[in-house]
């Protein structure tokens, strides 16, 4: 049986994926991140640019203790008119103490005269210079031949030079990028089917740019074609549209037959349940929605809705399910709408641990309920919360809390003012007594909010179970046209235990829909939370 060929992942989202617009990272961010990549088990975490913002700097001058992953420099070939010995750049390169270097160079003859304004010859020197310095300072050094696809296709024996007098100064990896991210699949793999003819397979990387969301099919086209180091980051985080995305790079590569047969990689097949707490640690300390829809780590990858669907996945879930999804540490879930049919209600049930027989009248009233109310509007789809409230309120599981008798809300500003100004006030009745909770805010729903939050004290018995109620996110969609339109509200929230749920209203009035969403949190809340009934 033929031995594995070994695939090396160099992470390169602390370097390539701080260039994102609006992205940042502090020292303690950039440390966190790293020590999760460690964790999952990657190659190579390429942490900055020394010497170039005190961030990387510091982040280099610290002691890190990675077991799996080697930390990596980045930096660019020497400048022209001064030797490799005396370029500042590259002894705060060596002085970051990596065992590995990436440094980027120009191989595209366009970017020398434009960009550069040297000429090729002068460029190939400072490549080969560069490299001879980290060789001989026995440092393992990588060349990121950057707009290698672009250079090669403009001017291929150029571009071919460059990236031999690397390789021929002892450079460890040749890493072919696509810096502009406009080469297709195609192209990417018969350039590196060509390029494999002149620099071993063993010795080539590849790093693709998302500008035509190709990243991971080239990548992919690369590793097909001989390349055996990858270069990317979490999330595919990166400027313009991106960088190749590891989180759907890597288990395929681990995963999927075509190349679980050829590759291994140092990042084991039980190491992938961590993915996706992985790739949500990113969008937290981004402070980024997670995106519903990616592949492998999405809260939709292994969502169902249609009736169907469902039924065949509660028989087998490979019928729509190319992986099982604990394998990466996701879910599977299934989403009651107005589509759905039994198996749907009957499924989303056993996942909230609703013991009922599949035969009990009360499902059917249940599936008509949703779709009447999607009827007019709600979407349970993604409000998790609400749609337990309903069935478990059919089930007479749910005991009732707080007693609205009114709310009243005023929104009002004057001419020489900035600002608009809310005030709630809020009757309620609790064990037989009658509570007036009132506050204000920068709009109705924040009234509302800070009328109850802020008369905790007042709520009684419900006070300690609400102190730590937090509303993180508050969405608006209007579902027709004109002034009388529908409104749904979708409401995200959260406590100190870290669960999030979702609530939703619908109504014409925008504030009794945020009410309706509002009040069906606090219910959650004190569900899950066991609090006791009003009497």
């Amino acid at each position: 049986m033929r031995e594995l060929e070994k695939i090396y992942i160099f992470d390169t989202t602390l370097r390539d994926g701080s260039q994102t617009q609006g992205v940042n990272f502090t020292l303690d961010e950039k440390i966190r991140i790293a020590e999760s990549l460690n964790k999952l088990g990657v190659d190579y975490i390429e942490a900055g640019w020394p010497g170039a913002n005190p961030t990387d700097t510091n982040f280099f001058n610290k002691k890190h203790n990675f077991s799996n992953s080697s930390l990596v420099a980045f930096g660019m070939t020497k400048k022209s008119g001064r030797s490799a010995d005396n370029d500042p750049g590259l002894s705060a390169i060596l002085n970051s103490n990596t065992k590995s270097v990436c440094i980027v160079g120009k191989t595209w003859d366009f970017h020398v005269d434009v960009a550069l304004g040297i000429t090729k010859e002068e460029n190939l020197e400072n490549i080969s210079e560069t490299t001879k310095h980290f060789v001989k300072n026995k440092r393992e050094f990588m060349f990121d031949a950057e707009h290698f696809f672009d250079g090669y296709k403009n001017n291929k024996d150029y571009a071919l030079q460059c990236i031999r007098a690397a390789y021929d100064e002892g450079a460890t990896w040749i890493v072919l990028c696509d810096t502009n991210g406009g080469t297709l699949p195609f192209e990417v793999e018969k350039i590196v089917s060509n390029v494999v003819k002149i620099i071993p397979g063993n010795k080539l990387g590849i790093h693709t740019h998302n500008d035509t969301e190709n990243a991971v099919a080239n990548t992919l086209s690369a590793i097909n074609a001989g390349a055996r180091q990858i270069q990317g980051t979490l999330n595919g985080l990166g400027e313009r549209c991106g960088n190749a995305n590891l989180v759907s790079i890597v288990p395929t590569l681990i995963l999927k037959d075509f190349f679980k047969k050829k590759f291994k990689l140092k990042i084991e097949e039980n190491n992938l349940n961590y993915l996706t707490e992985c790739s949500r640690l990113l969008d937290e300390i981004l402070n980024r929605k997670p995106n519903n829809h990616a592949a492998y780590v999405g809260s939709s990858a292994f969502s169902h809705k249609g009736g169907l669907h469902v039924s065949a996945v509660e028989k087998n879930p490979k019928t729509y399910e190319h992986i099982n999804p604990q394998i990466v540490g996701n879910r599977r879930s299934i989403v009651v709408s107005d589509q759905s049919g039994k198996s749907n209600i009957l499924s989303r049930l056993d996942s909230l641990k609703i013991k009922i027989d599949k035969n009990d009248p009360r499902i059917s009233k249940l599936l008509d309920q949703v779709k009447d109310r999607e009827f007019i509007g709600y979407s349970y789809d993604g409000a998790d919360a609400s749609f337990e409230l309903l069935t478990r309120r059919l089930l007479n599981q749910v005991p009732d809390y707080l007693k609205i008798k009114k709310y009243e809300v005023r929104v009002h500003k004057n001419l020489d003012d900035i600002d608009i100004n809310s005030e709630a006030k809020i009757h309620l009745n609790i064990d037989g007594k009658d509570i007036i909770c009132e506050g204000t805010g920068n709009g109705p729903v924040h009234a509302i909010d800070s009328a109850i939050r802020k008369n905790i004290s007042k709520i009684g018995k419900y006070g300690d179970y609400l102190k730590d109620l937090k509303l993180l996110d508050y969405k608006v969609r209007i579902l027709n046209t004109g002034t009388s339109a529908t409104t749904r509200v979708l409401i995200e929230s959260s406590d100190n235990s870290g669960l999030i749920w979702y609530t939703i209203g619908v109504s014409p009035n925008i504030i009794e829909a945020s009410f309706r969403a509002l009040l069906d949190s606090i219910d959650y809340k004190l569900f899950k939370e066991n609090a006791p009934a009003n009497i």
